[in-house]
């Protein structure tokens, strides 16, 4: 199972949310690049980046520290926030990221997961975020009726082969992932599944090893100290 650190972006700085509320943003990091070579340093080899007011305004807002962090660090990102067009996508990828992250755009534009699906294969990654097992998009501020696992399954017919799954209101808790959820969602769909939200402690990744997911995306937990990144990794890569 492969260990993502999480930097979520807003106003240039590292900030984490409570249950995706942008009036919760807490600042846990000045500077996006020295915590991301702290990762590094601590054993990480992937990275997760959400440009939060890209996210709120539809396009890249915070690229230019993106880049800055790809660059410094030499570190397989995923980027996701604000992408909703093949500009957008070609950009990032061209800008060295390992996976761009689609969201809002896998609801309304499933042309567009198709030709990036076609143009880039395994780089194209798609959120599911869920409120009461429901699909939300636009920084989570829309909520739909589509059913989080219809959703994966009609993302998997289209060749997606990353699913970043996260129950929003385990985002930023500390209360643990759903499991149930995931569980459902990884026998439901061929898809790498990378369970997002909720992560608080070792014990948690245990969890998630049992449930053969591909990924843990991990934020509040290392910014708090309830998580060892290191032992999160090394436990990690075992399995």
């Amino acid at each position: 199972m492969v260990i993502l650190p999480a930097i979520d972006i807003k106003n240039g700085q590292c900030v984490r949310l409570y249950k995706g509320d942008f009036g919760t943003a807490e600042r846990v990091s000045e500077d996006p690049i020295k915590t991301a070579e702290s990762f590094k340093a601590k054993g990480a080899q992937w990275l997760h980046i959400v440009d939060l007011d890209g996210a709120l305004e539809g396009k890249p807002v915070n690229s230019d520290i993106i880049a800055s962090v790809i660059r410094s660090t030499g570190l397989f990102v995923e980027i996701g926030g604000g992408i909703r067009s093949m500009d957008d996508i070609d950009f990032y990828i061209n800008l060295g990221a390992s996976r761009v992250i689609l969201g809002s755009s896998a609801i309304d534009k499933p042309d567009l997961i198709k030709q990036a699906v076609r143009e880039y294969g395994d780089k194209i990654a798609v959120g599911i975020d869920a409120k009461n097992g429901k699909v939300s998009g636009n920084a989570w501020l829309l909520d739909t009726e589509i059913d989080y696992i219809d959703h994966a399954r009609r993302m998997d017919q289209l060749g997606v082969q990353y699913i970043i799954f996260t129950d929003i209101s385990k985002d930023g808790t500390l209360s643990g992932p759903n499991l149930d959820q995931l569980k459902k969602l990884n026998t439901a769909v061929s898809c790498n599944i990378i369970a997002s939200g909720g992560i608080t402690n070792i014990n948690d990744i245990r969890k998630l090893l049992n449930l053969n997911v591909y990924g843990a995306i991990c934020g509040k937990s290392i910014y708090k100290g309830t998580l060892s990144l290191e032992e999160a990794i090394e436990i990690a890569e075992k399995r």
